[in-house]
């Protein structure tokens, strides 16, 4: 055969050989794999990997703190083997961000990295309770307007058409000095502002979507009928252009559920750690069933999106972080902080052994009492309390070093729990 030929040949064969392997990117024999719906044990085994890393995928937060060590959060999360990337990209205040190119253009780089790494990945985008008074600077796109059948307008969102109460009288949730609040479901302008969101994260190759609170955000929807036919609409736009064709749901639900017509609006429940003060042991905790609204043993049996049957819903457990309370480091059973902090703070603040000491408590008190529930493995999220400022206003769960002085080094716990835990399959 000629030489030229046989190099031409060659490489139309490399070609063929890399899109076959294009093809077989998911095998349906992998632990993760999901096309168009979602088994319950995928579902499960990303549950099982799950982390927080909070605003992993954002160039900076809203106090201007930029990540000089996010070279090793990308090292730490490929090297604990996490799958499911709670919380990576939102907006809580600055939402006209949105509007910079470069905001999703950074996210959507980094995503194609990790999925470089491993393609089963799943990251998450979030659509929060709260909107701020910046979003009426952010303008709405036509695509927007014409998903919902409405003529295209040239101008931005509007805060108070999103906050606005449909009861009488009712007033705006979570009001805040930004002069922003809750985003009610019945109003228009909410749906197009989460629908902007959620097809924006689709399309850089967010998979997963956290609604937040949805109690509060459907608080004026009592048979939740406007909030289904909103998350229709998401999915119906996922199963086009979603990378597998599907987008997880999940939000926190204080009822142990979010359920219509015995069918469950998300894969999968959420809710706050709830840790419970041990008072005679000064800043000890400890996970009790009952305790506060604690979500433990009480996630709703419904059926899934996807058509499964659960006796109870799969959910995840978070470190929550909401701030201190008026008492910091004193004892309050009647209250969700701990110790007067929020859930990561409280663990923040720990030494470094007890951290790690806790979180295989934690970890394997929940796989005994109750299989449902799955703790997801806090890597990166903001505390508050007067020190946090040294390590960037966040707890980062990367063992610390030169690559990364403000780690809390729990990584190789983490990393060692999860190597010992089996699938589901």
């Amino acid at each position: 055969m000629d030489k030229r030929i046989f190099v031409i040949y060659f490489f139309l064969l490399s070609g063929i050989c890399f899109n076959a392997g294009a093809r077989e990117h998911f095998s349906k024999k992998s632990a993760y794999w999901f096309d168009g719906s979602i088994s319950s044990a995928t579902l499960e085994n990303y549950l099982d990997r799950a982390v927080t890393a909070g605003y992993f995928l954002v160039p900076g937060t809203p106090e201007g703190y930029q990540f000089p060590y996010r070279e090793d959060d990308i090292r730490m999360l490929q090297n604990i083997g996490a799958k499911f990337i709670g919380r990576a990209l939102y907006r809580w205040s600055e939402e006209s961000r949105l509007g910079d190119p470069e905001f999703l253009s950074y996210a959507q780089k980094l995503i194609e990295r990790m999925h470089r790494f491993d393609p089963e990945i799943v990251f998450q985008g979030c659509l929060f309770e709260h909107v701020s008074a910046d979003v009426s600077n952010l303008k709405i796109p036509a695509w927007v307007f014409t998903a919902f059948d409405l003529p295209p307008e040239e101008r931005n969102f509007r805060v108070e058409d999103m906050t606005r109460r449909v009861t009488p009288g009712a007033e705006v949730m979570m009001r805040s000095g930004r002069g922003g609040g809750t985003p009610i479901i019945n109003n228009q302008e909410t749906q197009l502002w989460y629908y902007f969101l959620a097809v924006s994260y689709i399309n850089i190759g967010i998979e997963a979507l956290h609604l937040g609170q949805v109690e509060m955000i459907g608080r004026d929807d009592p048979d939740r009928s406007i909030y289904a036919a909103f998350i229709d609409r998401i999915r119906r736009y996922a199963s086009s252009h979603a990378r597998r064709h599907y987008v997880i749901l999940d939000g926190h639900t204080p009822k142990g559920g979010f359920v219509k017509d015995g069918v469950s609006l998300l894969d999968f429940n959420s809710f706050p750690l709830r840790i419970k003060e041990i008072v005679e042991r000064p800043m000890e905790g400890m996970l009790e069933v009952g305790h506060n609204d604690g979500i433990y043993c009480r996630s709703q049996g419904s059926r899934s999106p996807s058509g499964w049957e659960a006796e109870h819903l799969p959910y995840l457990v978070e470190f929550d972080n909401f701030g201190i309370s008026r008492h910091p480091a004193v004892a309050d059973t009647t209250d969700h902080f701990c110790w007067g902090y929020d859930d990561i703070t409280w663990f923040a603040l720990q030494d470094e052994e007890y951290r790690n000491e806790w979180l295989i408590y934690a970890y394997n008190w929940l796989r005994r009492t109750d299989p449902n529930g799955h703790l997801q493995m806090c890597v990166i999220r903001m505390i508050t309390h007067p020190g946090a400022a040294a390590t960037l206003r966040s707890y980062f769960a990367n063992t610390r070093s030169t690559s990364c002085p403000v780690g809390y080094s729990q990584e190789d716990t983490i990393k060692r729990l999860w190597s010992e835990a089996p699938f589901h399959r």
